[in-house]
């Protein structure tokens, strides 16, 4: 293996990543070391936030076997650095599943021929479990185990494989029951336990909560805190305290709730799991401890992805670019300064300084203040965060995921009827189970013992759906006491019984043989022996039950129709089974099938403990159907309306049957009842024939389709369509059918999602794996769901927002106390009101630094500045009064149809902050040549006195005992400060915007108070000038003439900003050329244009032609749109199949054939 290959981990898989080996160089250590003293320490950091270039600086290529430190990176769109070191572990084997007879006395040439299992493993010490091992077999040469830990997972070096990897346990071996149960039917031994605990460690998920001073000094090396604190330090060394003491203020505030926030997760993560993360187990090892799947989502909620974005990368570029500009500066400011012979000191200072203006070191606190305020909005309403950055991120939500039971419809399930089988044959459907004729009947018997349902405290307690189905029996449920169970050694089973009432009644004979009938009646009790538990993967439950009196016992089986169907014998199912789900399902009911077998009399008791589950659940003979009805939601209808309206897009993903799922689709209005719904089945490759999909109609089609006049005009197209006709028609598939496109047809499921809107018997995995398609193709999504098995798809989805306080709470970034989905709009209003806000403030901070910095650099030519209080009071009395109190307007009322922008770098925003850089711009260079043309001006001495104050002598005898050594006090100075101060406050309004995302400035009182505030003190200090304030400030008196002069360039000033921002932008270029209504109202029928929509679209048509662009939809899903509007086979009609034709350079292609 050559020096420097590049190694690939976890290949194929979600964490997939590229691995590279290095050995610690000692000269490069050294070398490092030396450049971390002579930089301060700022170097470690440097190479603390940049692993990359930490290795490569410290360390020397070389083979992954020998390495001392790896570096990883990942495969994924965002290609993140990592560093991990390697670490050796003495074990007196290298196999954790051979014997340790078995073992070598030397290390083998593979010490990985079989792979090991991962596991919290202790590194070897004295007294540590691996050196008492190797103790107590001394005879055998110790081996050396190379791994390296990350994120909770330990990676083992294999010989074989000459890579190192994630070990599995018994998954690796391929090792069946039977031989699991030949070799270890006994247990391990205690040498063997403990030499399996050095590869596997304690099977649990252990979730350490980090102390305070560990994640205070992660959260401080924050490179915005770092840029903060060097800020603080020059604005002390330049006697700047006041500003230098607010923002350490603000930043302990940030830092003190950022860790509350974090230290409160972990606590709420560790208590989570702790109670149910061990599982001793010590005969084998399977999935172990962050290697199930509940270990995986823990370990995906302590390591998640970060947050992409647009609006964070667009952030990134702008801070950039403000950089570049104060490089600008910074060397303006030094050469001027020595052309000048300025002090050293003053030079160092000042053109530093020039840094802290252009970035400003309150920018992190101020966009933080938006989502904070949003933060509190929503907790006012019932929904929770802990993730507070996915709140911007729900504003660009335009297609919601929703989870049916429990989300769409109610929680409860109610027992609508029954339909028994008998020889084959359905009887007709019945409403009460508790009938005399029916109490000893096997359908009841089912319904009596099929269920997981355990008392608690007295009272039944379990699946909603096992405890109606069960109430419906009547019956009654009696579980063995603590001292009944200790005295049959834990044997005693779950009983089950009717009501003495319940029981039909027998003839009067004899007195006698009435006895005995009563008793005979009184044991008819049914005992639950063994519970094969219900599997989402496998779709139903099954138990094993005893009789009282009965020398067989009896298998109950419960799950969806068809797959109960399907492991029962053919000619117990009824010939019409299939049209009478399909009637039950498209009324939206949900369909429980039901199933039993008599089992043999040889089966005991302690051979069903550890009979498989397979061979009880064949065989069997069909009872029934249960029907249970679902009921939607009050507020499902209107909510889903309020989406549609505003052109989000709405799915339904569901484990439930995919008739049922549809029918409910159409009841809540998320698919109109004239729409045509579109069943793709998908088929596996079977006899060498390849995978195919067969399409039909969910209902009978009408003889004339709907079809609609629909415009399909494209975001960021450059023309305009015309009136296209479009029939509007959904897709909808199960759980297998999904699977098998995924897998076989890829590019086929990136069309099928973009008009798909039920996903029927979904698995958990699918729903991840459907949001993430979504995704793929450019759509942010939202997910909604209430149970276990939406885990990964709410923390998949860009705002997942859980509807239940249990496990869901955890892995989702929203939790909803409100059990129903109207909090999705107000989470995607909030989310809009939270990202527009955003770019106010983002938009607003960056003028606030370039206003400062153009004024800064017109008095550095001078060399002049402004004075520290002047700086004071702009930062402190105008930017972050203003900038907090700007992001408090609230969510507008209604979702419309509109998006907001995603990122800065986008047309309207560029125009709009540059427009308004050209216009400060401008104006300051106005005042700032126009007051040097003035009659009465010259250079500012203490004596000057252009105002003809009466008691200038006075003021002058004061002036001239303190000298201005940084020229502070002069025309240029006082003039560039009034209007500056206005620019603030002009920006500020012009950048803060209301509807359609927020509510207008105007109610907004703290705001306004601010703004009125502002304006009203400097038009008083500009055209009253008191003494003491003046003195304060640094101002110098100027003529009333100038200061009218200066007052009408200030009026100019906000009329021209106003004009081009609220004129030019929000009218012309934002409705006609940057409209974000510019999108694919796929399946849904717009409302009739207006008169004012039509002058819009006349206008825009105008622009296009004088401004001719041809550019293609950025978004992927359009541009698939694009490509099928024009496509003649899409959509696939009933009468077609579509069959995969793999072709290796293009991954996979299918090809359509009509059916005969």
């Amino acid at each position: 293996m050559e020096k420097g290959e590049l190694k690939i981990l976890n290949k194929g898989e979600e964490e997939e990543m590229e691995l590279q080996g290095y050995q610690f160089c000692r000269w490069r250590l050294a070398l490092v070391g030396f450049g971390v003293l002579c930089t301060g320490g700022f170097l470690l950091l440097l190479l603390y936030w940049m692993p990359e270039w930490c290795v490569k600086s410290t360390c020397t290529r070389t083979t992954a076997r020998d390495a001392e430190v790896v570096l990883l990176r990942s495969t994924d769109e965002f290609r993140r650095w990592f560093l991990a070191r390697v670490r050796v572990m003495l074990a007196p084997g290298s196999n954790p599943f051979h014997s340790l007879e078995t073992q070598t006395t030397s290390p083998p040439s593979s010490p990985s021929s079989t792979p090991l299992a991962n596991g919290h493993t202790p590194h070897p010490s004295d007294g540590s479990p691996a050196q008492e091992l190797i103790r107590r077999f001394s005879y055998y040469q110790p081996t050396q185990i190379r791994y390296f830990t990350f994120h909770s997972t330990k990676y083992y070096w294999n010989d074989e494989m000459q890579n190192f990897r994630v070990l599995t346990g018994l998954e690796d071996l391929e090792a069946s029951c039977s031989t699991i149960h030949s070799e270890h039917s006994a247990g391990l031994t205690r040498n063997q336990q403990e030499y399996r605990k050095l590869f596997f460690g304690v099977n649990e998920i252990a979730v350490k909560v980090p102390s305070v001073f560990k994640l205070l000094i992660k959260e401080v090396l924050n490179p915005f805190y770092i840029f903060q604190l060097f800020s603080v330090i020059l604005w002390s060394a330049d006697e700047y305290y006041y500003y230098a003491v607010a923002i350490v203020f603000m930043s302990v505030i940030s830092i003190a709730t950022s860790l509350y926030t974090i230290k409160k997760q972990y606590v709420m993560l560790h208590d989570m799991v702790a109670a149910h993360s061990i599982v001793r187990v010590s005969v084998c090892r399977a999935n172990n401890g962050f290697s199930t799947a509940k270990g995986q989502l823990v370990r995906s909620i302590l390591y998640p992805k970060p947050t992409d974005f647009k609006l964070y990368r667009d952030a990134y570029l702008f801070l950039l670019c403000l950089v570049a500009v104060a490089g600008i500066g910074f060397i303006y400011s030094i050469v001027l300064s020595v052309m000048n012979k300025v002090p050293a000191k003053t030079i160092i200072i000042e053109s530093l300084d020039i840094i802290t203006i252009t970035v400003p070191p309150a920018l992190p606190a101020a966009m933080t203040a938006g989502i904070v305020y949003a933060q509190r909005r929503l907790k006012k309403i019932g929904i929770f965060c802990i993730s507070p950055q996915r709140i911007n991120i729900c504003g660009q939500i335009n297609l919601v995921c929703f989870d049916k039971t429990g989300t769409l419809t109610e929680d409860g399930l109610d027992l609508w009827g029954f339909q028994r089988a008998e020889s084959g044959r359905f009887h007709q459907s019945e409403e009460s189970a508790s009938k005399e004729n029916l109490v000893k009947s096997q359908f009841v018997a089912c319904m009596a013992t099929c269920h997981s349902l355990t008392k608690i405290d007295g009272q039944l307690s379990g699946d909603p759906l096992d405890l109606k189905m069960f109430e419906a029996t009547g019956w009654i449920l009696e579980e063995a006491t603590e001292e009944e169970t200790a005295l049959h050694n834990r044997i005693m089973p779950t009983v089950v019984r009717p009501p003495k009432q319940l029981l039909p009644s027998q003839p009067d004979e004899s007195a006698e043989q009435d006895m005995e009938l009563a008793e005979l009646s009184s044991l008819y009790e049914i005992g639950i022996v063994r519970q094969f538990p219900f599997s989402s993967a496998l779709q139903r439950m099954s138990v094993v039950s005893r009789t009282v009196g009965e020398k067989c016992m009896d298998a109950y089986m419960k799950g969806a129709p068809e797959v109960v169907a399907s492991l029962c014998k053919r000619e117990t199912v009824p010939e019409n089974f299939a049209q009478v789900l399909e009637g039950y399902t498209k009324q939206g009911f949900r369909v429980i099938a039901l199933a039993h077998r008599r089992l043999g009399s040889k089966l005991s008791w302690h051979k069903v403990q550890n009979v498989n589950r397979d061979y009880i659940e064949a065989n069997m003979e069909f009872l029934g159907l249960i029907i249970m009805q679902n009921k939607l939601k009050a507020e499902t209808p209107g909510v889903l309306q309020d989406l549609s309206q505003a052109n989000i897009r709405t799915i339904m993903v569901t484990g439930d049957n995919m008739l049922t799922a549809i029918s409910v689709a159409r009841d809540c209005g998320m698919i109109p009842p004239e729409d045509t719904v579109i069943i793709a089945d998908a088929f596996p490759p079977h006899d060498g024939q390849a995978a195919k999909i067969t399409w039909r109609y969910a209902d009978k089609p009408s003889r004339t389709t709907r079809l609609e006049e629909i415009s399909i005009s494209l975001e960021h197209e450059g023309h305009v369509e015309e009136p296209k006709t479009q029939e509007l028609y959904h897709f909808a598939m199960n759980g297998k059918s999904f699977a098998i496109i995924a897998e076989h047809f890829p590019d086929m499921l990136q069309k099928l999602v973009l008009h798909g809107t039920v996903f029927a018997r979904m698995a958990p995995d699918q729903k991840t794996q459907l949001i993430e398609t979504l995704q793929g193709v450019d759509y942010f999504v939202g997910m909604c769901g209430d149970g276990a098995n939406d885990c990964g798809a709410l923390k998949r989805a860009h705002g997942g927002i859980s509807l239940s306080e249990l496990e869901a709470s955890v892995a989702s970034p929203f939790t909803s106390r409100t059990p129903n989905i109207s909090c999705v709009p107000s989470l995607i209003r909030e989310g809009r009101a939270a990202l527009i806000t955003s770019f106010c403030v983002f938009k607003f901070m960056a003028l606030y630094s370039i206003i400062q910095y153009i004024s800064v650099t017109l008095l550095y030519s001078v060399l002049s500045n402004l004075g520290d209080f002047q700086f004071l009071f702009i930062d402190i009395a105008i930017i972050l009064l203003i900038v907090f109190t700007m992001s408090l307007n609230p969510a507008w009322k209604e979702l419309v149809s509109r998006r907001p922008p995603s990122g800065l770098i986008s047309g309207p925003l560029l125009f709009s902050v540059l427009t308004q850089i050209l216009i400060c711009l401008g104006f300051q260079i106005i005042t700032f040549l126009w007051v040097q043309k003035q009659p009465w001006y010259e250079v500012w001495q203490p004596a000057t006195d252009v105002c003809n104050r009466s008691d200038h002598l006075n003021a002058s005898e004061h002036n001239s005992t303190e000298k201005d050594e940084h020229n502070i006090q002069n025309f240029e100075n006082t003039s560039l400060f009034y209007v500056s101060c206005f620019q603030y406050l002009i920006v500020a309004i012009v950048f803060s915007k209301g509807k359609p995302f927020r509510q207008p400035s105007y109610k907004n009182w703290p705001f306004v108070l601010s703004a009125v505030s502002l304006y009203f003190f400097l038009l008083f200090i500009m055209f009253y000038p008191v003494e003491s304030i003046d003195g304060f400030l640094e101002i110098v008196c100027v003529p009333f003439e100038w200061r009218l002069k200066l007052f009408l360039i200030i009026l100019a000033n906000a009329a021209v900003s106003v004009l081009v921002e609220t004129f030019i932008l929000d009218i012309v270029l934002w409705k006609l050329a940057f409209s974000r209504d510019k999108q694919a109202n796929y399946g849904v029928t717009p409302a009739a244009p207006t008169p004012q929509g039509m002058i819009d679209l006349q206008a825009y048509r105008c622009l296009s032609w004088l401004c001719p662009r041809k550019t293609t939809p950025k978004a992927r899903y359009m541009h698939l749109a694009q490509e099928l509007s024009v496509d003649p086979d899409w959509p696939p009609k009933p009468t077609t199949t579509t069959e995969a034709k793999p072709r290796p350079e293009n991954g996979s292609a299918y090809q359509i054939i009509i059916s005969s």
